[in-house]
C-alpha cells in the first residue's frame, strides 16, 4: 500500500476530489485545511487536521505523524497580509524569504513552499498525477464548437494570455471580436467574469481564454474551471472558453460539459 498522501487544502472542490479518489483506491490521505480557506466539506469523513496560516512547524509535524511522504498543493489559497499570518517558531525562519517572493508574483511564493516542502524530506506531486483524467484534452469537449469569429478571439486572447502570465499575474484574459476586454487580477476567474460582462457590446458574445503561465511550476496551481465556471459563463452571455489542452485543469468534467451542452457554451482544449 502507498504511503498517506498529504493534501494541503485551499477552497474550492479539488481537495476533496483528490481526498475521494485516493480513499477510493485505499490510500490514506491526511487533508491540512486553513482556517478562512478550506471548504469545511472537503474534511467531512477524511482525517485532517485544522491549521492557521503560517502554523508551519505544525503542518509539518502532522504530516509526519500521518506518515505522509508524498504532498500535494490543491485548491485556492487569497494572498494573506504578513500581519494576518499565525506565524509558529518555524514559520518565523521563512519571514523573510516570503516576504520577497511575494513581491515577486504567486508563482515564486508557491515554488518557495514547495522547495521547502521538498527540502524537509517530502515528494511534491501535481493534482494531475492523482487524477490522470483531470487536465483538459485537446480539441472540441462537448457538442458545441467555435466558428471562425470565435477562433479568431481564442487567438487574440493566447497572445494576450501568455503576455500576462509572463509577467505572473494572472491566468485568463476576456475577448469579444477581437478586442480584449479583461484580464485577470486579484480577483480571480469569477471576478473577471463577471467584471467583462457589463463590458461586452452587441453582437457575438466574449470568450474565455485561460492558459498556463509561461515557465509556470505546473505542480500547483494549474489553470483550472469547473461546472461553477460555465454556469458563470452561460449567465454572462460568452460565447464558450478555450482552456490550454494538458495544462489546464476541468473539475467534475462530466458535469461541467453537461453544463456546457445544456447552455450551448462552448469548451475547447487549445494548444
Amino acid at each position: 500500500m502507498r504511503a498517506s498522501l498529504g493534501i494541503i487544502a485551499g477552497g474550492g472542490p479539488l481537495p476533496g476530489l483528490i481526498a475521494r479518489a485516493c480513499r477510493g483506491e485505499g490510500r490514506e490521505v491526511l487533508v491540512i485545511a486553513f482556517e478562512g480557506e478550506t471548504d469545511p466539506e472537503t474534511c467531512v469523513g477524511v482525517p485532517h487536521r485544522w491549521l492557521g496560516l503560517g502554523a508551519v512547524g505544525a503542518l509539518l509535524k502532522a504530516l509526519r505523524q500521518a506518515s505522509c511522504r508524498e504532498v500535494v498543493l490543491a485548491g485556492s489559497i487569497r494572498r494573506p497580509s504578513l500581519s494576518s499570518l499565525k506565524v509558529d517558531l518555524r514559520g518565523m525562519r521563512l519571514m523573510g524569504r516570503i516576504a520577497r517572493a511575494k513581491t515577486k508574483g504567486d508563482d515564486a511564493l508557491l515554488s518557495l513552499v514547495i522547495a521547502e516542502l521538498e527540502d524537509e524530506g517530502f515528494t511534491v506531486v501535481g493534482a494531475d498525477d492523482l487524477i490522470a483524467t483531470l487536465c483538459a484534452p485537446a480539441g472540441v469537449i462537448g457538442q458545441r464548437a467555435p466558428d471562425e469569429d470565435a477562433e479568431r478571439d481564442i487567438a487574440v486572447g493566447i497572445e494576450a494570455a501568455r503576455a500576462l502570465g509572463a509577467q505572473d499575474i494572472g491566468q485568463a484574459v476576456v475577448v469579444q471580436v477581437g478586442r480584449v476586454l479583461g484580464v485577470e487580477g486579484v480577483e480571480g476567474t469569477d471576478g473577471l467574469i463577471e467584471r467583462c460582462a457589463a463590458l461586452q457590446e452587441a453582437g457575438p458574445g466574449a470568450v474565455l481564454v485561460k492558459m498556463k503561465k509561461p515557465g509556470q511550476e505546473r505542480r500547483a496551481d494549474l489553470p483550472t474551471i469547473g461546472a461553477d465556471t460555465i454556469e458563470r459563463l452561460a449567465e454572462a452571455g460568452f460565447r464558450g472558453v478555450a482552456v490550454e489542452a494538458g495544462e489546464t485543469l476541468i473539475l467534475e468534467r462530466d458535469r461541467a460539459v453537461a453544463r456546457a451542452d445544456e447552455h450551448g457554451v462552448f469548451l475547447v482544449g487549445v494548444s
